[in-house]
């Protein structure tokens, strides 16, 4: 099973494009800075774009809109 779900996910994010565009940006930012929103022991994934979307879920990444 994937964590987190897509579909809560999509209950935060309003598109599926915009959620992977944030994931995918965030997972780069962590990739490059090690820069990471909570501490590492508390992430259930261990790649970094599972990790966004955690973080996305537990609302630790805020969207504004355009």
């Amino acid at each position: 099973m994937i964590y987190p779900s897509v579909d809560k996910l999509l209950n935060i994010v309003d598109s599926k494009y915009k959620l992977v565009h944030i994931a995918a940006d965030r997972a780069k930012v962590m990739k490059e800075h090690k820069h990471f929103q909570a501490n590492e022991s508390e992430y259930l994934s261990k790649k970094e774009i599972g990790r966004a979307l955690e973080e996305v879920e537990k609302g630790l990444i805020t969207m504004k809109d355009n």
